[in-house]
């Protein structure tokens, strides 16, 4: 247990010494955002299920900023240790695997957290100047359920590919041509009863979808997706990663670079 408050206070410690990058950021993007989609071209836009199209925008971005940012935490947190050659000590150290993964996860979920929440103050503020009301939280459990669950499995995710990759740009690669088209492609923009049925078929098959949608669900109580359904496939990818991410640790390189 010592192990794994040490590994947790560490991760911690890391991104909050990089506070713009973790709170500053978050906060221009979400903000440019939601002015260029939600305001400038979301009266252009039709209504999703009686939800306007600012709303509709808010919890995809907050999906899309928990996962970059889960990724980003740990899989960078394990990059920068293996150049700076601290990885080889956490190898030795009195710390198992699972405290490990589920430290790294945990952090992960905290940063992502902090900035889907601060999506979710400015797209309020955003509805309460347009719209005259603050956006509420239709379902506060699954809202929670989905933060969370999609926090850990980015964060083993990152963990996963980190421990696999043997430079920046193997790192970069999965970042750019991976996680992000399925980001874009889960429904975050756009909602998928818009899509030719062929397509709407095809997205199905992107994991991010249910994600999206769950957390979608949880904040507006709508979704292109049965919520239970999104649940399942939710915790069915947290066991897969979270396999993954031991299947690294005992196989992948901690060796200097």
């Amino acid at each position: 247990m010592t192990g794994f408050v040490t590994v947790f206070r560490r991760e911690i410690a890391r991104f909050m010494k990089v506070i713009v990058q973790t709170v500053i950021t978050p906060f221009v993007s979400s903000f440019l955002y939601l002015l260029i989609f939600g305001v400038s071209l979301g009266g252009q836009m039709p209504s999703h299920q009686g939800v306007s199209y600012l709303a509709f925008l808010i919890p995809g971005l907050m999906m899309m900023g928990l996962i970059n940012n889960s990724f980003q935490n740990s899989s960078s947190s394990i990059v920068s240790s293996k150049f700076s050659g601290d990885l080889e000590d956490l190898r030795v150290a009195p710390v198992t695997d699972h405290e490990i993964i589920w430290a790294m996860s945990l952090g992960a979920v905290v940063r992502g957290s902090i900035v889907s929440v601060i999506t979710y103050l400015v797209g309020s503020f955003f509805m309460l100047y347009q719209k005259g009301e603050w956006l509420m939280v239709a379902h506060p459990l699954t809202t929670v359920f989905f933060l969370i669950v999609a926090g850990l499995i980015f964060g083993m995710i990152g963990i996963s590919i980190a421990f696999w990759a043997k430079t920046f740009d193997q790192l970069s690669a999965f970042s750019a041509f991976i996680l992000l088209p399925l980001t874009y492609l889960g429904g975050v923009f756009l909602s998928i009863e818009n899509l030719h049925p062929f397509w709407q078929a095809v997205s199905k098959l992107n994991p991010l979808l249910y994600l999206i949608n769950g957390l979608r669900y949880g904040i507006l109580g709508v979704s292109d997706v049965n919520v239970w359904t999104a649940a399942v496939i939710s915790l069915l990818g947290f066991v897969f990663f979270y396999v993954t991410a031991r299947f690294s640790l005992k196989k992948g390189s901690f060796q200097r670079w």
